[in-house]
């Protein structure tokens, strides 16, 4: 396969030259330019081989971007790093990857990089910097991954978590079917009027989707380093866009400000997914705002979105399937089966979710999701819970084992344990409870959660630990969860959980 004549390749470079002076990326009020981030990917792809794995740390950032569009222009295997789950747990991760390549900005490649490590590292200090490359001899590099665009890191719930192959034919086939959901479904290579605002994290899939659906139609947007209401609704009021996304941890953050809804007049729909968002949260911000939320619902396994609403359904429908995600996709198909027996259930009746995703090619079999759901006759999906004890903080995937073992750590810790605690604002939060050791000077939960910091990312660290002299426990001495979430009163104010 040659690089430019693969589809999304070509397409990245086609793009990126129609106008090299024209505006591309704003970031913190400055405009970066499409010659600007083209010449940046083709630095980038003109060091990479065909299908080697490069790892990127990605940071909401213009030249992260330059480095995504760099790996797939070179047709290579971009496996995704996330650099805020802190630096212990990042340089591990780098050192079991057998990586051949490692890009990123010159900063995180001094701090990240495990001493020794022998990929090749490309980085610069920022876009139109100089490109640095210190050229490496791995040994026994996992080197390449034929056809596979991206590995992306998921947050296992069932099992450790995992890299997901997305092939290249399947972002195409993403890309080319988001365009059945847009009022213009013309695909014509140009740059295009209108800018877009991407407040998602490169390192999700949303996040990294929504530029590169932006890049293939010739779209300028604006980029956040992270999400405020401040920022984001100044870059809705400036450019004025038909369609925003938010996670709902987002939307009840611009439910909660006290927006003019004029600054929203612009806006026709809120597209909202990654993790549950109630009803009458949507209903809420419909009416303060005069804007529909279409709930979606989708998955790294499947490269995007498998169900949700349009404004039609919307329009004729949400008030009698109000609570559902939607329906399936074009081309995608669902379906409930009996957690045990696999047996598909009737119409109404609850299980687990199995999808045939379009975008995964007609050869693939039905997956099975973590997910409990009914689908109704009309074909709309309820996700009813997780058929798993993940945390889902604001669409971030939390493990209570990770954040357990990262507490037990702490020399002063005998045992933790970790539960979720509902959160009108983000879904839910991780809250533990902490048996200490006897120990000659007192520890407190600041001590504690000052020792997580350093082996967490940001969204796990527990909004509360509760530091109790003995853990409760079943009779075969295994922690009772059920008893440490009761340990937490159901009618504390849950609209103070402050996000960390």
């Amino acid at each position: 396969m040659d690089v430019l004549t693969h589809p999304l390749g070509r397409r990245i470079a086609d793009v990126t030259a129609i106008d090299p002076a024209a505006r591309a990326v704003e970031y913190q009020g400055t405009w970066h330019t499409w010659g600007e981030i083209g010449a940046a990917a083709e630095a980038i792809a003109d060091r990479l081989p065909r299908s080697a794995r490069v790892g990127v740390l990605l940071r909401n950032r213009p030249l992260s971007v330059a480095h995504v569009l760099g790996v797939l222009r070179a047709g290579a295997c971009l496996v995704t790093i996330n650099p805020g789950r802190g630096a212990e747990r990042v340089r591990d991760d780098i050192a079991s990857l057998g990586l051949p390549f490692v890009v990123g900005d010159t900063a995180d490649l001094a701090d990240l990089v495990p001493s020794g490590y022998a990929a090749t590292t490309l980085g610069s200090r920022d876009l139109g910097a100089p490109l640095h490359v210190a050229v490496g001899d791995p040994e026994e590099a996992d080197a390449t991954r034929p056809d596979v665009a991206v590995q992306m890191l998921t947050s296992g719930t069932t099992g450790p978590p995992k890299r997901v192959d997305l092939t290249y034919r399947t972002l195409t086939r993403v890309l080319a079917g988001a365009k059945h959901y847009e009022r213009s479904r013309d695909a014509t290579l140009r740059l295009r009027t209108g800018v877009a605002i991407v407040n998602a994290p490169l390192v999700h899939l949303g996040g990294l989707f929504r530029v590169l659906q932006c890049v293939s139609d010739g779209r300028s947007f604006v980029l956040l380093e992270r999400f405020t209401v401040d920022t984001w609704a100044d870059a809705v009021r400036r450019h004025r866009p038909a369609t925003v996304s938010l996670v709902p941890a987002a939307l009840r953050m611009v439910l909660d400000a006290d927006l003019d809804p004029a600054d929203l007049s612009s806006v026709r729909s809120v597209i909202c997914g990654t993790a549950p968002l109630s009803p009458d949260d949507a209903d809420a911000f419909t009416a303060k705002y005069g804007v529909p939320v279409l709930i979606s619902y989708a998955a790294t396994e499947f490269g995007g979105g498998v169900a949700g609403w349009n404004l039609a359904d919307h329009t004729k429908y949400w008030s009698a399937k109000r609570g559902s995600v939607g329906r399936a996709h074009a081309g995608c198909e669902l379906r409930v089966v009996d957690p045990d027996t696999g047996a598909p259930q009737a119409a109404d009746e609850e299980g687990v979710l199995e999808v045939k995703a379009a975008q995964l090619g007609p050869g693939d079999g039905w997956t099975r999701t973590t997910d409990l759901a009914r689908i109704d006759a009309d074909g709309f999906v309820w996700i009813l819970g997780r058929a798993d004890q993940a945390i889902i903080r604001g669409g971030f995937k939390i493990r209570p084992d990770d954040v357990r073992a990262a507490l037990e750590r702490d020399p002063a810790v005998r045992a933790a344990a970790v539960v979720g605690r509902p959160d009108r604002r983000l879904g839910a939060v991780p809250v533990a409870a902490v048996e200490l050791r006897d120990t000659a000077d007192p520890v407190t939960s600041a001590d504690l959660l000052a020792h997580a910091t350093d082996i967490l990312a940001r969204y796990e660290l527990p909004v509360e630990i509760r530091i109790v002299e003995r853990l409760p426990r079943t009779p075969s001495a295994k922690v009772d969860l059920a008893a440490v979430a009761g340990l937490w009163d159901e009618h504390d104010d849950q609209d103070r959980t402050e996000e960390r």
